[in-house]
């Protein structure tokens, strides 16, 4: 059972993904706040496996509540669902701790499939934030694509490429068709050696170092 918290300001939103949650059978709604001090108090009473975060509350940013939570030091999975696909927010969250990163307007149920897909490990992203994550930090077009500096393995770098133009664990295992687990080894591997703990991390990584495809 994956235990969920909600810090949402908007009631409508808010109870659209209570409802949601409260649906699933593999799922449970433990708490929801509207503010940082409602959140706050949940974070310190804690109690729950996966975080989904709003950025813009009444008063004040869901980026100082992730950054919170990252600090616990507990096995939170923090997914940022919120309206913001501004370059700074995204990687704001993401240095704070976020290992996922959704806009809303997201169908509700990729909601819930990213629910289980960042506890099973992944960083669901939505397409167009990893598009703002690769254009980041864009290499020099004289520079070649993959510098022979780049840690990772040939498959590697087919997974990484994929998951940079916003293809599931899944996808990306029917594309190279092989297993989901030989995936999820190999995005292991990648963030093994890229010294990184999600998908969007390790985006950002690749990018900055220009080992991606363009």
């Amino acid at each position: 059972m994956i235990r969920v918290a909600v810090v949402e300001d908007d009631p409508v939103m808010r109870d659209h993904l209570s409802s949601a949650i409260g649906g699933c059978e593999d799922m449970l709604l433990t708490a929801t706040a509207a503010n940082v001090a409602e959140a706050e108090g949940m974070i310190e009473a804690g109690g729950y496996d996966v975080l989904l975060c709003d950025l813009g509350l009444p008063d004040g940013s869901g980026v100082s509540l992730i950054r919170t939570e990252a600090l616990t030091g507990r096995d939170t999975d923090i997914l940022v669902v919120t309206v913001f696909a501004n370059q700074n927010k995204v990687l704001d969250a993401i240095r704070a701790g976020a290992r996922g990163y959704l806009l809303k307007d997201e169908r509700i149920e990729d909601c819930m499939a990213a629910i289980r897909e960042i506890r099973r490990g992944g960083s669901p992203i939505s397409p167009i934030i990893a598009r703002q994550l690769l254009g980041e930090i864009r290499p020099d077009p004289r520079a070649p694509a993959r510098p022979m500096a780049s840690p990772l393995s040939e498959r590697e770098y087919e997974v990484l490429n994929l998951l940079s133009r916003g293809f599931s664990n899944a996808e990306c295992a029917e594309i190279l068709t092989v297993s989901g687990n030989t995936i999820g080894t190999h995005i292991k591997n990648i963030y093994r050696k890229l010294e990184v703990n999600s998908r969007a991390e390790a985006l950002f990584e690749a990018s900055s170092q220009g080992w991606l495809s363009r």
